[in-house]
């Protein structure tokens, strides 16, 4: 009967299984935006080949070009097939606005599904593409973008970065955010260099951003750009008046596309070439005005700013002499919380009360820092009797009323019976002073007997045992000693240092590269070898990371004797790495090239300086 139990809860776990793994899925995609007169794809995937019946609604604001048309592919992964069937319409916006497709249905495995559905925001026409009649190129965005100045220049129409500030008048202590935009009509490669300002009489804190950023089509002035954010901070005033946010500079590099009059080249080319252009960006300065705190401000101001709440807690209030007791407050909201004061907590005159443990637990914010402050005050009562704890109070300016705020927590009476043991018994560990233990009878009297003691052997007292019990511990810590003086005298010249670990850390970069090229992680792979590329250079020419340039490592190179070759190729090495991410072709043959000339540069160089 258990044989037959066991086999069939076998059998019902197996189908579960193959029904998680065999379960059918519906989906539609488009691009988020496009410019009306674009011609883009909306597809609809499913993940198995039975189906029929499968009906699409009516779509307004486009004009159906073409389709459905229907493919079919299937691929087998560590023993396991995946088939995809997917229906493709090509559309092309007609007019402005957001738009909602449906959601299309079919009947797949004998049950009728509906997908998604999808929204798409329609922008107007590029004004200088509809004037002149040209049309746009395609960007990895999906959407279609204007199109670049022609020639090898880059105008500052093509590329340029936005800075702009969410609050340009705040109060002191408010917080506002900070964004770095790009906006593009070119094949941005990516910046040589970035300097950003020292955001001088503010707190700052940089807003964690993904490392895969996503593009998106938007119409800006009249052209469409491909955008993305560059960068975010959240910034605090710390003083009043019109503070400064300086500009930015940014060193781009692009990639510009040229005709060629080669016809053998242009076929293999597709008409075109790539040349790499630089160009600097520069972004306007930012004056905010920060204005400071109303007055009135209530007695025990914290210097909080935004908007919070206080709760509090304890930890018991029935308690005995020389127990601790725990007072929990917890500061929630949005704010400058990192930067508000610890409240005070008048406890008795005759509790013995330690430094409070204070906990932050908040997130980053475009409004500033969202969580909450845990506080712990713990105090120990030396004597009996009934005691309160008054109300905490908490005063802030809120932001959205413009107003003064104070905030009050409950009040507590504490019952304190005598206890064993008296305060002197009473020690506490100083890491914290949070662990307390009570010392009861640790001191004994000494058990006196007449006791009468005989020589029994030999005494271990001068003999040989005895001797080396003391000599080989000298020894030791004689050779101890001096190995540790010459640790520390090499580890002294750090340059040195560095160039030592050169070599091992830029191997262990590309060993890590390539795992990411045997996993085919295009994106990745490339971020690993520069940062094998450009850290191997800075520890061995004990650049810092700051100063690192094109220009400094040749001359630098030049300056350590490095041949010419070695150092053009070197440079290339940078260069192709930086280019191979985006250049047409045969990825996997791309991602091996870079990832052989790399280690072959890296070795040679190693041979080449020498200090």
């Amino acid at each position: 009967m258990r044989k037959i139990i066991f086999l069939w809860i076998a059998l019902i776990a197996f189908g579960l299984h193959a029904y998680a793994d065999d379960k059918v899925t519906f989906t539609a995609s488009a691009p988020d935006a496009v410019a009306v007169g674009d011609q883009f794809r909306l597809s609809y995937t499913v993940n198995t080949q039975n189906v029929r019946d499968f009906r699409v609604p009516s779509v307004k604001g486009f004009d159906v070009l073409m389709g459905p048309s229907r493919s079919y592919s299937m691929q087998s992964i560590n023993g396991k097939t995946s088939e995809t069937l997917t229906y493709t319409y090509i559309l092309m916006a007609t007019t402005e606005g957001t738009f909602t497709i449906p959601g299309a249905t079919i009947t797949a495995g004998g049950n009728q599904m509906i997908s998604n559905s999808v929204q798409i925001k329609v922008l107007p026409a590029d004004q200088q593409s509809s004037a002149s009649g040209s049309g746009g190129q395609q960007s990895n965005g999906g959407g279609s973008a204007s199109r670049a100045s022609s020639g090898t220049s880059v105008s500052n129409n093509d590329l340029f970065i936005t800075a702009t500030a969410t609050k340009t008048s705040v109060y002191e202590q408010e917080a506002f955010l900070l964004t770095y935009k790009i906006y593009t009509l070119v094949d941005l490669r990516g910046f040589d260099n970035v300097k950003l300002p020292d955001f001088k009489g503010f707190h700052s804190q940089e807003v964690e951003l993904p490392n895969d950023r996503k593009w998106s089509l938007e119409h800006y002035k009249g052209r469409n750009y491909q955008t993305t954010i560059y960068r975010q901070f959240v910034l605090f005033p710390q003083q009043t008046g019109k503070l400064t946010i300086d500009a930015a500079r940014f060193d781009a590099s692009i990639a510009k596309a040229v005709q060629v009059n080669d016809p053998f080249e242009a076929f293999f080319n597709g008409g075109s070439n790539y040349v790499e252009v630089k160009k600097s960006l520069i972004t306007p300065q930012i004056v905010i005005d920060s204005k400071p705190l109303p007055d009135g401000k209530p007695e025990g101001f914290s210097g909080g700013v935004g908007e919070f709440s206080i709760s509090s807690s304890i930890s018991n209030t029935q308690i005995k002499t020389n127990d601790a007791v725990t007072l929990k407050l917890v500061i929630a909201g949005t704010g400058n919380l990192k930067l508000i004061s610890t409240p005070e907590v008048k406890f008795p005159e005759n509790f013995e009360v330690y430094d409070p443990k204070v906990d932050n637990k908040f997130r980053l914010t475009n409004a500033g820092l969202s969580g909450n402050q845990v506080i712990e005050y713990l105090a120990i009562p030396r004597d009996a009797g009934t005691y309160k704890i008054p109300a905490v109070k908490f005063s802030y300016f809120d932001i959205k009323s413009r107003s003064y705020k104070t905030l009050t927590t409950e009040e507590y009476e504490l019952n304190v019976e005598k206890g064993a043991g008296n305060a002197s018994q009473t020690i506490a560990n100083f890491t914290n002073k949070e662990d307390l233990k009570v010392l009861n009878e640790d001191i004994r009297y000494i058990k006196q007997n007449d006791v009468v003691l005989t020589q029994k052997g030999d005494f271990f007292f001068g003999s040989f045992g005895y001797w080396l019990f003391y000599l080989i511990p000298a020894v030791a810590f004689v050779v101890f000693f001096i190995a540790y003086r010459k640790q520390i005298a090499a580890n002294a010249n750090v340059a040195k240092m560095r160039t030592k670990k050169a070599n091992k850390v830029a191997v262990k970069r590309m060993k890590g590269a390539g795992k990411l090229l045997a996993e085919n992680k295009k994106d990745e792979f490339y971020d690993e070898v520069l940062k094998a590329l450009w850290g191997y250079i800075s520890d061995k020419l004990s650049i810092p990371v700051s100063r690192l340039s094109k220009d400094n490592i040749e001359e630098e190179l030049r300056k350590y004797g490095v041949g010419d070759d070695l150092r053009k190729e070197f440079l290339d090495a940078l260069n192709n790495c930086e280019f191979a991410r985006f250049a047409p072709g045969d990825a996997n043959q791309a991602m091996d090239k870079v990832y052989s000339a790399s280690l072959e540069v890296i070795s040679k160089m190693e041979n080449s300086i020498k200090h």
